[in-house]
């Protein structure tokens, strides 16, 4: 992770801006993962009561609650590392934005971390749930696709440069 960190300092340039459609695959998966919505399928089985929501009270189930908001704390710091720099300031490696290393580095990987946990609770906010057969389908004829077609561009495109 400090190597790829680093090998944004050394290009001047965040991943996300090299890999968009990796992040937005990254991304997508991160959210599928954590089990929040529009992916909560395991909420949406009973629709009127949300299963362990009301087989557990109390202390099991805030124990239920703060594994999915840690889980989600993990996906959101991986991605700060892997697209955005980790623990740079924007732009890293510019002498012209200098100043903007006097925030320490700790800031910085709060602050964009802190971004996409907000975004994971909009997101939850705002798309309705999916059905099985709908995400099967952004699964394995979208993402799947993409991510390989992405990764033989990429590879292209490495060859072709090097």
């Amino acid at each position: 992770m400090v190597s790829i960190v680093n090998a944004q300092y050394d290009q001047r340039i965040w991943f996300v801006f090299l890999q968009p459609v990796a992040f937005v695959i990254v991304l997508i998966g991160g959210l599928a993962e954590t089990n929040r919505a529009p992916f909560d399928l395991p909420e949406a089985e009973q629709e009127l009561t949300g299963g362990f929501h009301t087989e557990y009270s109390g202390m099991r189930f805030a124990l239920f609650f703060l594994a999915e908001y840690a889980n989600m704390i993990v996906v959101s710091s991986v991605v700060t590392t892997l697209f955005l720099g980790g623990w740079l300031p924007p732009f890293p490696n510019t002498p012209a934005l200098h100043v903007l290393y006097y925030v320490p580095s700790w800031a910085w990987f709060l602050v964009k971390s802190f971004a996409f946990l907000y975004l994971f609770i909009w997101i939850r906010a705002t798309l309705p749930r999916y059905r099985y057969d709908q995400l099967m389908n952004i699964g394995w004829k979208v993402l799947i696709p993409l991510a390989i077609a992405n990764l033989v561009v990429t590879g292209i495109v490495k060859v072709v440069l090097m």
